[in-house]
């Protein structure tokens, strides 16, 4: 008896997932971006190979967040410089770049290193519902269907 352990040459159909962001709550919805990424969902999943799919998403204009993280959450960062420490809110960032902050979630949420970065680059994301992969034939992912949390009733955020 041997454990079997996925080679590249084994890992050959990767799917590519179409997720529509809309109304999902951010941290439920990455997390499963994350799973999606590395694997989790095939029985030949193996930490330390690219097992993972592609995913696609779609309207993450329309991320919903819970509780009064749009006013409070913060973001820090230094440039460098004494005294130069910077921060913006969550709702600055959505307003200039919504898929930064699906991006940097999802990031912080795969491994660090070459690997994390590997799995990275099969995410793609777009504010509105226009894609430019559907030569791939992208399967859609329910999440309603996994846990009916996911889905934020009444956004508060405007369209």
């Amino acid at each position: 008896m041997f454990t079997f352990v996925p080679k590249s040459i084994d890992i050959k159909n990767k799917t590519w997932w179409l997720i529509d962001a809309k109304d999902l709550v951010l941290g439920r919805f990455c997390t499963q971006v994350a799973s999606l990424l590395r694997g989790k969902h095939k029985p030949i999943m193996t930490p330390g190979a690219n097992c993972g799919d592609f995913v696609v998403v779609i309207n993450s204009d329309y991320i919903a967040l819970t509780g009064k993280k749009v006013e409070n959450k913060k973001f820090y960062w230094h440039t460098g410089y004494p005294g130069g420490i910077k921060h913006r809110t969550i709702k600055e960032r959505l307003e200039r770049d919504s898929t930064e902050i699906v991006r940097t979630a999802v990031k912080r949420m795969l491994p660090s290193g070459p690997l994390g970065n590997l799995q990275l680059r099969n995410l793609r994301i777009f504010k509105d519902n226009n894609h430019s992969y559907d030569n791939h034939k992208p399967v859609v992912w329910d999440f309603f269907k996994d846990n009916a949390k996911s889905y934020k009733i009444s956004s508060k955020r405007e369209a």
